[in-house]
């Protein structure tokens, strides 16, 4: 499997915003354990707020899942970020957020499915976070792909960002559901193979093996 290398576009210029976001608005709404505030220490440079994608930047219709899509730009301390941070930020942002992390002349694209709770008004859901391949700032960009408002556009761009491509017909969800049940079987697969590589009996090898071929055969099931 090979993740899909589109997932930075050229932004319209119309919804360019460019405004810095303190780390402190963050917190003061986020409400970020101190072990948390010193990551965003350790790792985040600055937080911009780089675009806007909304029904007066790009002339979509808002749908009441995605009434708006923001595009937060972060530049990186070091090539990594704790997921830990990203979600304080989405926490803190009551709008789907894709991420573009930047460090050395490079970026990655990140972002989590982000949506209403159906549970409790006014609060959002984020799932796991999936990213696309760094890719150098130089690299010419397309732009965004045709959409009829707002929610199809925020599926499109975040279907990039997936490891494994869309079956036909299946949403967004599935996809997404799908590929978290391909994420945990393939650490139970590394589980395997780790105690595969350590044990000494035969007839524990051979037990081991067989669970392997088992999980190898529902993990290619899943990412085909």
């Amino acid at each position: 499997m090979t993740a899909n290398p589109v997932a930075l576009f050229a932004w319209p210029s119309q919804s360019a915003v460019a405004r810095p976001v303190a780390k402190a608005k963050i917190y003061a709404h986020a409400k970020p354990t101190a072990a948390l505030r010193a990551l965003f220490v350790e790792q985040v440079e600055s937080i911009t707020w780089a675009y806007k994608l909304a029904p007066e930047s790009i002339n979509l219709p808002a749908k009441p899942d995605v009434p708006e899509i923001e595009v937060f730009e972060i530049a990186l301390k070091l090539p990594d970020i704790s997921h830990s941070v990203l979600r304080c930020i989405d926490k803190a942002i009551p709008f789907p957020i894709l991420f573009v992390l930047r460090f050395d002349g490079r970026s990655q694209p990140i972002a989590a499915y982000k949506r209403p709770s159906d549970a409790a008004s006014g609060q959002w859901v984020v799932g796991d976070y999936h990213a696309a391949p760094w890719q150098n700032d130089d690299l010419a960009r397309p732009g965004l792909p045709v959409a009829l408002d707002l929610q199809g556009l925020y599926e499109q761009l975040l279907r990039q960002h997936l490891v494994a491509p869309a079956r036909p017909g299946e949403s967004l969800r599935d996809q997404l559901d799908r590929l978290s049940l391909l994420s945990a079987k393939q650490t139970a697969a590394a589980k395997l193979e780790s105690r595969l590589a350590q044990e000494k009996q035969f007839n524990r090898k051979v037990e081991i093996n067989a669970q392997l071929r088992t999980i190898r055969t529902e993990l290619h099931a899943l990412a085909s």
